[in-house]
Order: C-alpha cells, then sequence, then structure tokens
C-alpha cells in the first residue's frame, strides 16, 4: 500500500468491554494490523441500562490504552437516544447514516475505512458494517464464544467482507469454528502480547481494598460473578444461589478468605445471600466494587483457586496465568439454554467439558474435544453448517452416552435425524396422547407392585 494510500485510510475498532479493548490494542501491537491514517477506538456500552454503566473508555486502566488510538469516540452518543442493542438504520437510510458518522468523526469522504469488529452477527457491529458499505472487515474475539458457530445467518454482503477472526488461543488445539462459513480464517493474538497489555493495564488501575496475603499465606479463593439473570437465563434468586454454591465449595475446600466480584456488566444490585452464607460459614468475603477486570486482580492476589460457571476468565485463569480454576453450575446451566441454539451453549459446554467441577473435583475431558465441538455447533446451526453433519454422525456413533448426552436434547437431535434421537418408527410416541396415558399407566402399575 503506497504511502498516499495509508494516509487516507481510517481504522475503526469497535469494542464494548475493556477485554475487548485489550485484545485489540494486543493485535495492534502484534502487528496484526497494517499501517493506516488514522484509528478510532469506537466505544459502545450495550447493557440493559447504559445510563447507569461505566463507559469502557472510564473504566480503570483503560488510559494505558488510549496512546494506541489517534480518538475515541461514542457509539451511543452518536446514535442517542436509541440503545447500541436495539437499534439499527433503515436500508434506506444507510447512506445517510454514513454521510452523518463521517462528519461526526472526521472521517473524509475520500478516506478509506476499515473495521474491526466484535459479534459481527448483531448490532451495534454489524449495523457498523452495514453503514460501511465497502469496508473490509476483521472480526476479533472478545471471548469463547468464537469456538462456537455464528448466531444466525449473516447476509453475504457483510460475510464475504470478513477478512479474518483474531482470537487469543484460550483452548490450544481447538479451532474456533465462527464465521467458517465464509471460509474466514483465525489467526491467534499472542498470548505474551496480551499479558503485557493485561500488566499495564493492572498497573494504572486503583487498588481494590482486598485481603492482605502475607508472605507464607496463600491468596484468596476469587469467585466470578456473570450476569445470566440480566440475560434471562437464571432468575435473580437463581444467580445468588449460583453465587452461594461457589463460595461453600471454596470453603469446603479449605478456602477461608473469599473475593466475590461481580461482571462488569452485571446489575447493581446483589441480595444478602452471599454474606449470610459467609456469616453462616465464618469466611471472610470481600466484594470488588469497582469494575476492574478479573485479569487484575490475577496479578494483584494471585489467587489460590478461581470458580466461575463459564467465564471467560475462568479460561484466560489457567491457560495465560497458570492458575487453578473450578466451574460450577455448568449442568444447570446446560439444561436451562433455551433454545438449543443459545450462543452461550459452546462456552457452557467447554467449561463442562474441561474443568474440573468444584463440589466434587471431578474432571472428564472429552476423547474428542473438536468431534464435540464440531457436532454441538452442527446441532445448534445445521443449516449455516451443513458439511458438519458426517462429522456429527461419526461422533455421536462413537461418542454418546450418559456423560456427553448432557450436551444435547434428545427432541432436537431426532429433529435432525442423528443417532441418540428417538428412532423414526417410534417417533409417534410423544405426540400420541393415548400411548402417553398407556405409559403413565403402566408406570403406576409397576410401582404399585414395588410397593
Amino acid at each position: 500500500m503506497s504511502l498516499s494510500a495509508v494516509s487516507r485510510t481510517t481504522q475503526i475498532f469497535y469494542v464494548s468491554s475493556l477485554y475487548g479493548a485489550a485484545t485489540v490494542a494486543a493485535a495492534i501491537d502484534a502487528g496484526r494490523f497494517g499501517p493506516a491514517g488514522r484509528r478510532l477506538l469506537l466505544v459502545s456500552t450495550n447493557t440493559a441500562t447504559p445510563e447507569t454503566s461505566t463507559p469502557v473508555d472510564e473504566m480503570p486502566g483503560f488510559e494505558r490504552l488510549r496512546d494506541r488510538f489517534d480518538r475515541v469516540v461514542s457509539w451511543n452518543e452518536a446514535i442517542r437516544p436509541f440503545h447500541p442493542g436495539g437499534w439499527e438504520p433503515r436500508p434506506d437510510d444507510l447512506p445517510l447514516w454514513e454521510r452523518y458518522v463521517r462528519l461526526l468523526w472526521g472521517i473524509g469522504e475520500d478516506q478509506r475505512v476499515e473495521l474491526a469488529v466484535e459479534s459481527i452477527q448483531v448490532s451495534p457491529a454489524l449495523t457498523l458494517a452495514q453503514i460501511f458499505t465497502d469496508a473490509p472487515v476483521t472480526v476479533y474475539a472478545d471471548g469463547l464464544m468464537s469456538y462456537g458457530p455464528t448466531r444466525n445467518r449473516i447476509d453475504p454482503q457483510v460475510g464475504s467482507r470478513v477478512r479474518r477472526l483474531l482470537h487469543l488461543d484460550l483452548v490450544p488445539g481447538l479451532k474456533p469454528l465462527l464465521l467458517t462459513e465464509f471460509g474466514v480464517e483465525p489467526e491467534i493474538v499472542p498470548s505474551d502480547t496480551f499479558l503485557k497489555v493485561l500488566g499495564e493495564i493492572g498497573e494504572a488501575a486503583p487498588r481494590p481494598d482486598l485481603p492482605s496475603t502475607g508472605s507464607t499465606a496463600q491468596g484468596p479463593a476469587l469467585l466470578l460473578g456473570q450476569y445470566l439473570s440480566a440475560l434471562s437465563i437464571l432468575s435473580p434468586e437463581q444467580e445468588e444461589g449460583l453465587h452461594v454454591r461457589m463460595l461453600r465449595g471454596a470453603f469446603a475446600r479449605g478456602h477461608r478468605r473469599i473475593v466475590f466480584k461481580p461482571h462488569p456488566s452485571a446489575p447493581a444490585r446483589y441480595g444478602s445471600a452471599l454474606e449470610n452464607a459467609a456469616a453462616e460459614l465464618g469466611a471472610e468475603l470481600t466484594v470488588v466494587d469497582m469494575p476492574v477486570l478479573a485479569e487484575v486482580l490475577y496479578q494483584r492476589v494471585r489467587p489460590a483457586l478461581v470458580v466461575g460457571c463459564f467465564s471467560t476468565a475462568l479460561f484466560t485463569a489457567r491457560a495465560l496465568y497458570g492458575l487453578p480454576v473450578a466451574r460450577v453450575g455448568t449442568d444447570l446451566l446446560l439444561d436451562r439454554l433455551s433454545p438449543y441454539q443459545n450462543s452461550n451453549r459452546v462456552p457452557v459446554t467447554l467449561a463442562d467439558a474441561l474443568l474440573p467441577d468444584l463440589e466434587s473435583d471431578r474432571i472428564e475431558e472429552p476423547e474428542d474435544l473438536t468431534g464435540l465441538i464440531s457436532t454441538v455447533g452442527f446441532v445448534m446451526q445445521d443449516r449455516i453448517h451443513p458439511g458438519l453433519r458426517p462429522v456429527a454422525e461419526r461422533y455421536l456413533t462413537a461418542h454418546l452416552n450418559p456423560r456427553t448426552m448432557r450436551y444435547f436434547k434428545r427432541q432436537r437431535l431426532t429433529s435432525l435425524g442423528l443417532p441418540g434421537g428417538i428412532p423414526a418408527r417410534l417417533a409417534f410416541l410423544p405426540r400420541n396422547a393415548t400411548a402417553r396415558r398407556v405409559v403413565r399407566r403402566a408406570r403406576s402399575l409397576g410401582r404399585a407392585v414395588r410397593r
């Protein structure tokens, strides 16, 4: 690319989390993006109530990332009063919106635009790709969802412009499935570069009021909250119960100092169940009440154990920091996620399959992880990935058992005609009222005989 072409190129990096901003910064530092005349960081707050949430560019430690960009701009401000996650322009208005944001962000009409976005299948990333109709797109993975299939069909006019998928190597040896329907190849962001960026954030972030660790004492157990009730996956009471299970499980393992870190996007409302459980057990509980990355706490306190459900931070703790981790509640989530196509299913499956259970310390890693994730991906999105059917059939034929069945729904396997579903000759039974009455009568007679 000539110098004049470089000077006329603007790269726009869209982020909605500090973790995503750190990923982008590490990719820039590692040379994953070519030169450009200008680099804009576009921040968006996508929580249910953005007005009460801390924007990415105001989070502790962000200032250490700012110098990678020529300017920081806000998507929330650009589209106010609309919500970033629920608004998209009418197709006929796209040229007007392109002219508007070019003017707002100081991008000349002659400037070439390149986009780097997360979650291309939904707004605001999808909206940006539609507004800048000719821009080449890089997608970066902000978490574990890149190992699963694309959430829904993407217009080929957008998907065909995606050049690559940048991701962290959180599950070594496993290749992301995201966007492979467009032939998109993944590229790894070097772990050492990412850790260096996280170190910069940690140095600049204020120090939370955490329990002191003596020279010989082990660090506390760190509990990672998520925002499952805000996503309507669990009720607030169920999510609190999950946090209590984390605390009780850590205490049963001998940890008396417990740190609870709520998710940055979680509502700022937590009941007293966790505090009551800590008081009942005699545990020292500290709640981190500032929006810092979990990785900052890894650096500050070097926790003796990190506990969560299926948080990406569990995998950064294990893969990048070498910390002991444990998961809890994945069995509940595998059952509760609905529909089966819910994009959290692959992250939950990875946590359940690869991480030890907090309450039993049991771990049964799958014999064929790639086969398992490819099969789950096909069952989730068979129309997007029809080429994975033979893989799914082979995996289910060879590996389906009571343990692996937890990752599938029999009704879904039946509808796709896959091994493990109800045989076609018996498929009428669940819908036949007479057959159901006969089965119930037989069961009641069986119970009466046993008594």
